[in-house]
């Protein structure tokens, strides 16, 4: 197996034992950039500076949790001096004055970091296609989107251009990709990783989270990325876990229900198959298996597509063109800069986000839309909790389809869909796991997604790790 393609943990053991070291690993994650980064896309920045920098800081850093080991980020975090511009024409020069927490933790544990990855523009979509700058490409096969928006981050792991990535999930974004993308995808309880230093998309919906090859990858990044920080306002206070203590072949007694509102939804065939056999996996390992019901997902997108627009045209409100990012050359007044500054900075997905969110806050409609999208979202967290009350888990497909072909999805209600079992997570709070059980007809990767209570992290590690061992397909590749 080639150095790209190894784990963080198996190349933590090769320099523990004196088999590799930092450098050489350094070299190797550089030059599998050079030689297929032309094809996928998945960076906007490449970092070769900060990558030497963290490599030069090794000695001081050795005993750290990632120390040697190639990261990238997804380029909606802040990295300080270096430019981070959410894939949009608005920041496409900005380079801000600090490192967003996140980042700030994988320096101190000694990350090399390689770059920042190409995403749907300040994380709206689904596909990554809507990047101001260029389109990545899904390393299974490059004809496919590696989905969105973290499909940069998706993309780099898969292709063995980084040992993991940071990515951002609202309502998906980091499940999606890594579904499609053949790997593993957590995106953590609402306020466990501190969102400051995180260009905002929708306050209340946003969390970082980790991309990795295999899920004692994903404990090993949430053991330095999570916890408490005083300059996020939201994040939460509490004793901070070890989370490869839950990397136990074990799922005896653990209770998993399978929502049947979920299975009954219109999806691709060979997906329902995939995921359906990896619960009977899980189910001759020990685990009790039940159906269970729960609100129709339907109503968690409705509910999400009022939210998220409504809170992203609130926050985008900052880009005038006064403050920072681009600044139209184009007015005569102020008031026609304003106007064309967010024309020329904005692509359509965002526009069309905005309208949505602005229209649903307006005078007259806000009770009709927003307070009643809020009402519902409480409805499907206490459904959460209820069932949460019997059950340690709950297992859903990730995604209804495989990786779609590029360019093939124009309409934008049929892309939302694609976000149909991942948004009610997110409106929820909870966390929940994408990790690979299989693959369809043509070879590209199935996603099994593992839903928990909050702070429930460690069930899901558990039993993904469990499932990952039992269908032994972690160490596939992709190959370019």
């Amino acid at each position: 197996m080639n150095i790209y393609d190894l784990t963080i943990h198996e190349l933590k053991d090769k320099i523990a034992a004196g088999e590799m070291t930092p450098a050489e690993i350094k070299k190797a994650f550089a030059d599998r950039i050079n030689d297929v980064e032309d094809r996928v896309k998945s960076y906007i920045t490449v970092t070769d500076e900060l990558a030497e920098n963290g490599l030069a800081d090794y000695e001081n850093k050795k005993d750290g949790l990632l120390a040697g080991i190639p990261i990238a980020v997804k380029d909606n975090m802040s990295t300080d001096g270096i430019k981070t511009s959410c894939a949009s024409k608005m920041l496409k020069n900005y380079k801000p004055p600090y490192d967003a927490t996140a980042v700030k933790k994988l320096n101190e544990a000694g990350a090399v970091i390689m770059g920042k990855t190409n995403m749907d523009e300040f994380a709206m979509g689904s596909s990554t296609e809507n990047s101001a700058f260029f389109n990545t490409h899904n390393p299974w096969n490059l004809d496919r989107a590696p989905g969105g928006s973290s499909g940069g981050s998706a993309a780099a792991v898969a292709a063995g251009e980084c040992a993991a990535a940071l990515g951002s999930d609202t309502g998906g974004s980091i499940r999606q990709p890594a579904s499609y993308c053949g790997v593993v995808g957590l995106k953590p309880t609402y306020g466990m990783v501190s969102r400051y230093g995180l260009v905002a998309f929708a306050s209340s919906l946003d969390q970082i989270g980790p991309i990795t090859k295999d899920v004692e990858d994903s404990a090993i990044l949430m053991n330095v990325i999570a916890g408490h920080d005083p300059k996020d306002s939201t994040s939460i206070e509490g004793k901070k876990e070890d989370y490869t203590e839950y990397l136990k072949e074990d799922v005896s007694g653990m209770k998993i229900g399978i929502p049947e509102e979920y299975f009954n939804l219109d999806f691709d065939k060979d997906v329902k198959e995939s995921v359906l056999s990896a619960v009977e996996k899980l189910k001759e390992a020990g685990a009790e298996v039940e159906t269970v019901h729960m609100t129709d997902a339907s109503y968690a997108l409705a509910a999400y597509y009022v939210i998220a627009p409504a809170e992203a045209s609130s926050n985008l409100a900052r880009y005038d063109g006064v403050r920072y990012g681009l600044r139209s050359e184009h007015a005569a007044d102020i008031s026609e800069m304003f106007t064309n500054t967010r024309h020329e900075g904005f692509g359509d997905e965002v526009k069309r986000r905005i309208m949505i969110g602005t229209y649903a806050l307006s005078s007259g409609y806000y009770d009709a839309y927003y307070l009643k999208a809020q009402k519902v979202r409480t409805l499907i967290k206490d459904d959460f909790d209820r069932i949460f009350n019997d059950f340690d888990l709950i297992i859903t497909p990730t995604a209804p389809t495989t990786a779609i072909e590029l360019g093939s999805n124009s309409d934008p209600l049929e892309m939302y869909y694609t976000d149909i079992f991942t948004v009610p997570i997110n409106i929820a709070g909870v966390p929940a796991m994408s990790v690979p059980c299989g693959f369809d007809s043509k070879e590209m990767p199935i996603g099994l997604q593992l839903i928990g209570p909050h702070f429930g992290e460690g069930k899901i590690i558990q039993a993904a790790y469990t499932l990952e061992k039992l269908l032994d397909i972690s160490n596939k590749r992709a190959e370019l």
